[in-house]
């Protein structure tokens, strides 16, 4: 299973027998709330699900997006109408982090069917529609461990005996800015692999090829493990959706530099390179 799809195949499969569900993620880091946008239209069909309240748990030691309570998790994909053997598609604004997050949160909860409509709202050439759906209850149940997840230690181990990879903003990784978050830099031994160089201008991904050829210069292919981090595990998952488009298992940091960085007792590296 692929885990995006271009428009013209999902406009396919929404007409044919099996039609997936589809979820409108929009978001922007610090920007208006998406629900708004998704009133003013959307791709026939989808229903919005909110990142900040529903694909995440409450801002704190964990991050600024922790994981949300699986059940809960559980309880909004069902009323979005997810069942356990419906295909899943999911699209934001098209940057595609939000998109993803809600495509690793499926998968890490055991969700084989789910893909992320590659290039997002920019990509569909149809009509929008303003009506909100009201899809049947799905039946749903999470059962979380699918995908490889890393706490603080676990990421911490792996940028020494793997490859992590920091998807942050080349000038974060160094420490030069932090917007966010209390101090600058990166986790001791993890490697700039900033999220936005996975796509090509236009939002979609790069082809599978180009991908694997990115993570192989940055080490892929010489890591036994392969770990994702970035601000609070929303890019992070895009950059887990990159990998996986490129054949390339990864686990995931989700706490990342939010977490880390709220705990004065953990290293700091800053500069350009790993150490």
């Amino acid at each position: 299973m692929k885990p995006i799809i271009s428009a013209s195949a999902y406009a396919d499969e929404s007409a044919g027998p099996r039609p997936p569900v589809l979820l409108d993620v929009r978001w922007q880091l610090g920007g208006p709330h998406g629900r708004p946008d998704y009133e003013a239209g959307h791709i026939p069909g989808a229903v919005f699900v909110d990142l900040d309240a529903e694909l995440a748990g409450p801002a704190g030691r964990g991050g600024r997006h922790p994981l949300p309570d699986p059940e809960e998790f559980g309880a909004v994909m069902r009323r979005a109408g997810v069942s356990g053997d419906t295909p899943v598609v999911v699209y934001d604004g098209g940057q595609g982090w939000a998109a993803a997050r809600a495509w690793w949160l499926l998968r890490w909860t055991g969700h084989e069917d789910v893909r992320v409509l590659d290039g997002g709202l920019a990509a569909w050439p149809g009509e929008l529609q303003k009506e909100t759906p009201a899809p049947a209850e799905g039946d749903f149940r999470p059962v979380p461990g699918a995908l490889p997840l890393l706490d603080a230690d676990g990421a911490a181990a792996l940028a020494r005996s793997g490859l992590l990879l920091d998807a942050r903003a080349a000038e974060r990784y160094r420490g030069d800015v932090e917007p966010i978050d209390r101090v600058g830099g990166h986790i001791p031994g993890a490697v700039s692999a900033p999220t936005s160089e996975n796509t090509g201008a236009d939002g979609r991904f790069l082809a599978p090829g180009e991908l694997a050829a990115r993570f192989s210069s940055l080490g892929a292919d010489r890591a036994a493990e392969i770990g994702v981090y970035c601000g609070s595990g929303v890019s992070g998952a895009h950059e887990v959706l990159a990998l996986a488009v490129a054949g390339l298992p990864a686990a995931l940091y989700a706490g990342s530099w939010s977490e880390w960085s709220g705990d004065e007792s953990r290293p700091v590296a800053t500069g350009p390179g790993p150490q």
